[in-house]
């Protein structure tokens, strides 16, 4: 008699994902922890206020149609209430794009290494992951990534700025790729690092989902608007699939703080850019500070830096733990490394500077 529940065989091949440490405390030193490209500032004493009424009610089921930042959001971005869809995080929306797209056995294509939820996601759903090589500048190449496309593709996912490597994908280059895309393959513009992206040419990813009726641009609150903790995301698309999205959507996901907490930010966001100005002048920092030290660090657009170690990449996690410094390793890849306090990004300089001098 097996005395063993049957879970589904699909669970043996899903990969777990490993969120980045906590900061361990060493003696004599301040820790940091730059392993989960957290904002490193705390609330807006505005925000907080906003989220302390709303704990006020929290016995109460939140708004199942997430109505007011729905509708916020619709303003804010000029599209229509019925093209945006929330969720818990836009990994939340992402596993709905998932359910919405793909039966068991289609094909999900998307650049590697990319965000480390798609394999996971992708297989949970019994789909099968794609996974097309980024080049040796860490970007998406996607000439092969549309080489890739069969038909029993159903999804694509182009994150932009690329985590963990950093690389942004332009305007043109994503223009020419949905160009040469099946129509009828759903393309997901995950644009979680969207506010820290200054390059000229960064992809407009709004007004190509005006121009393909196949596009839908994923965005988060948890990074440059500071709300890890709340969870709350969303998707803008054309009506019928932001409307599939809604369908798919745990009920009652996003909480009322979350949505309360979402909708204040948005109307501070002049505020919330100077924060995001002061990371991207951060970034370019240590930046040029790794290139100086002779690293070759790929370009960045988003609030973290990616630095290829290979084989040297645990010792150099390990280096950085002992000074009080948490990274993000990728065993045999490399480490990522979020733009944190000026004196973590200190720290990592001079971790950096012995590691090599070693």
């Amino acid at each position: 008699m097996n005395d063993g529940v049957r879970l589904r065989k699909t669970l043996d091949g899903v990969p777990a994902y490993k969120p980045g440490k906590p900061a361990a405390p060493v003696e004599g030193l301040t820790a940091y922890k730059i392993s989960s490209n957290e904002n490193p500032y705390p609330p807006l004493p505005s925000v907080l206020d906003v989220v302390a009424e709303a704990a006020g009610t929290m016995n109460r089921y939140p708004d199942m149609a997430v109505t007011r930042l729905t509708a916020a959001l619709a303003e804010r971005w000029d599209v229509p209430t019925t093209h945006v869809a929330t969720g818990t995080g836009s990994v939340g929306v992402l596993t709905h794009l998932v359910t919405i797209t793909c039966e068991p056995g289609d094909e999900v294509v998307y650049a590697w290494r990319s965000f480390e939820a798609y394999p996971i996601v992708v297989a949970l759903a019994g789909a099968v992951s794609v996974q097309v090589p980024v080049t040796d500048t860490a970007e998406h190449d996607l000439r092969a990534m549309a080489a890739a496309v069969t038909d029993r593709t159903r999804l694509i996912l182009v994150c932009t700025p690329n985590n963990p490597t950093g690389p942004h994908v332009s305007d043109a280059a994503l223009r020419e790729f949905l160009d040469a895309v099946p129509r009828d393959v759903l393309v997901v513009i995950d644009e979680a690092y969207l506010e820290f992206n200054t390059a000229a040419d960064a992809a407009d990813a709004l007004g190509i989902y005006r121009d393909f009726p196949n596009v839908v641009v994923l965005r988060t609150f948890s990074k440059a608007y500071g709300l890890a903790g709340l969870r709350v995301g969303y998707a803008i698309a054309h009506e019928d699939v932001a409307t599939a999205l809604r369908k798919a959507a745990t009920p009652f996901g996003v909480s009322d703080l979350a949505e309360s907490a979402a909708v204040a930010s948005l109307g501070v966001f002049d505020e919330l850019e100077v924060r995001v100005k002061a990371l991207v002048d951060e970034r370019g920092r240590v930046l040029a500070g790794l290139r100086e030290q002779g690293w070759p660090v790929p370009d960045t657009q988003a609030n973290f830096v990616w630095m290829p170690l290979g084989e040297d990449t645990l010792d150099f996690a390990a280096a950085c733990q002992e000074r009080g410094l948490t990274v993000r390793p990728f065993p045999g890849e490399g480490a990522r490394c979020t733009i944190g306090e000026t004196e973590a990004n200190d720290r990592l300089l001079e971790v950096a500077a012995a590691f090599r001098d070693r």
